[in-house]
């Protein structure tokens, strides 16, 4: 008898995955946070003087999580093309992917924040977000690189020029601007009611941008010039991230100087995700590709392994901790009461900080045993799409 040995994935991919597996560590502790800190929520971008620095960090650090997300997404979409027959492959799985993704935020992500059947109202957030955009994505790859690649910055950069454009309910163009770019409600019905919570433009530009550097991360491509072009497109974000901040003047809320150094630290760092900025781009994108070019470099350490695991299935994992913390809060409210008003809730963050913590060591083994599942019975064409 023979055992089949999974062959360890190539070096870039580890590190793709390690970088997924941080982010999805950090949505876990912002959901912690949403759940068990509810009197202590945060507006966007959030108010420096009344929020306490803890909790402005440990919000700003979970800014990272949508937009390397989607950028990733796109990345391992051209990935997908390199083991399959190139884009025609590609854009059908991007097509198929995406509303799948769209129906779970429809059906058993919604139901997990809400716990409503029938529902009255739906958050489309992240999950409907990269779905829309895995949908777009799957025209886009049809693109010449340099123009998709042109078209991603065109689009992250320009779409805060549009931030004044607003469209009542009673126009026509009130229902897809506000599924595009103006975060705001759809009445459905008497019934129910849509938040388009993650508006789609910038999101697309996103992706296109994450496809674009695919050739970046082939199997042909030298290490050494991957990592120069991640260092030179990192912190060129991050130098035009300052640049723009400093001049205080397109598609944020100037920040000036606070009560204390920290205030003003905040103030400096408190951009707009809903629709996500270019600055809240140039900050997020240009932090996460030095992150890769460090977690290559350290990938072959053990104490990285758990991260490329949680990466190697994050919409399990993403369903799995939606319905654990909804169940976890329905528990400790049935056991404790209502308090802090009408919530339950933690008195600190460090509250939410350890009981992440352990949420991440508890979680683990499932998320290890369905990523081990999805590596191993590939003949199982649904294992995919988690």
């Amino acid at each position: 008898m023979t055992t089949a040995v999974t062959p360890k994935p190539a070096l870039r991919l580890r590190s793709i995955d390690a970088l997924r597996g941080l982010i999805i560590l950090f949505m876990l502790l912002d959901h912690v946070r949403e759940t068990f800190l509810l009197h202590r929520q945060v507006g966007d971008p959030m108010d420096v003087a009344t929020t306490a620095p803890e909790l402005f960090f440990s919000r700003t650090l979970a800014h990272l999580c949508a937009p390397l997300f989607v950028f990733l997404t796109g990345l391992s979409a051209f990935l997908y093309g390199e083991k399959h027959s190139g884009r025609r492959d590609v854009s059908a799985f991007l097509f198929k992917r995406g509303l799948f993704l769209v129906f779970l935020e429809f059906t058993l992500v919604s139901f997990a924040w809400t716990f409503q059947f029938p529902p009255t109202v739906i958050y489309l957030q992240v999950i409907w977000a990269i779905g829309l955009s895995m949908i777009a994505l799957s025209v886009l790859v049809y693109l010449p690189r340099p123009v998709l690649a042109a078209l991603g910055v065109l689009i992250v950069a320009g779409h805060n020029l549009l931030d004044g454009l607003h469209f009542g309910v009673e126009s026509a163009l009130h229902i897809p601007w506000a599924v595009l770019h103006d975060r705001g409600w759809i009445e459905v019905s008497d019934s129910l009611r849509l938040r388009t919570s993650y508006p789609l433009l910038p999101w697309i530009g996103v992706i296109a941008l994450g496809y674009a550097a695919g050739p970046w991360f082939a199997s042909t491509a030298s290490a050494t010039a991957r990592r120069s072009k991640l260092w030179l497109s990192g912190l060129g974000l991050l130098g035009g991230f300052v640049l723009l901040r400093l001049l205080n003047g397109y598609g944020e809320k100037p920040w000036g100087v606070g009560a204390t150094d920290v205030q003003t630290v905040m103030s400096f760092f408190n951009i707009t995700k809903y629709p996500p900025s270019l600055l809240f781009i140039s900050l997020t994108l240009g932090l996460g590709l030095l992150l890769l070019i460090a977690l290559e470099r350290w990938q072959e350490r053990a104490w990285l392994k758990p991260l490329v695991i949680f990466g190697a299935a994050p919409m399990f994992f993403y369903l799995l901790h939606l319905y654990v913390l909804k169940f976890l809060y329905l528990i400790a409210v049935a056991v404790w009461g209502l308090n802090q008003g009408k919530y339950f809730g933690f008195d600190s963050v460090g509250a939410v900080w350890l009981c992440s913590a352990v949420l991440a060591v508890v979680l683990f083994p499932a998320v290890r045993w369905f990523a081990a599942l999805k590596g191993r019975r590939r003949d199982i064409a649904w294992l995919k799409y988690l």
